[in-house]
C-alpha cells in the first residue's frame, strides 16, 4: 500500500472521513446529549493523526504526478469540511483514470 501513493491517498481520505464522523459524534455526546467528553478524548487524536497523515499522503501524490499549486491547496482545504476528503479523493481517482485512457483533461476553473 505504502509503495502506490494514490492508493496510500485514498486509504487516508477515507479513513479520516470516518474519524470526523467519530470525533463528530464524539462532540453530539460531549456538548450536547450525555456531558461526557470520552468520545473527544479517544476520536480527537485519531482524526489528528489522519488529518496530518492526508496533508502528508497530498503532498507525496501532488509531488509524483506533479500537480500545480491550486490542486494540492484545494485538495489541503478539502479536508477542513466532514467528508469532503473522499469528495476530492474520487475526483482525483477519476481525473487519473481518464489521464490512463488518454481521455482529455476535464477540471473546475478553480483548480486550473
Amino acid at each position: 500500500m505504502f509503495r502506490d501513493p494514490a492508493r496510500t491517498f485514498r486509504v487516508i481520505a477515507i479513513a479520516e472521513a470516518f474519524s470526523w464522523l467519530g470525533l463528530l459524534i464524539g462532540m453530539l455526546f460531549k456538548y450536547s446529549l450525555a456531558h461526557n467528553e470520552i468520545g473527544v478524548k479517544v476520536f480527537g487524536p485519531i482524526h489528528g493523526t489522519l488529518f496530518i497523515a492526508y496533508l502528508v499522503t497530498l503532498m507525496w501524490l501532488a509531488g509524483r504526478e506533479q500537480w500545480g499549486w491550486r490542486r494540492a491547496v484545494v485538495g489541503a482545504a478539502a479536508a477542513v469540511p466532514p467528508f469532503t476528503s473522499v469528495i476530492f479523493e474520487r475526483w482525483v481517482a477519476r481525473r487519473r483514470a481518464g489521464a490512463a485512457t488518454g481521455a482529455p483533461e476535464r477540471e473546475p476553473a478553480a483548480v486550473r
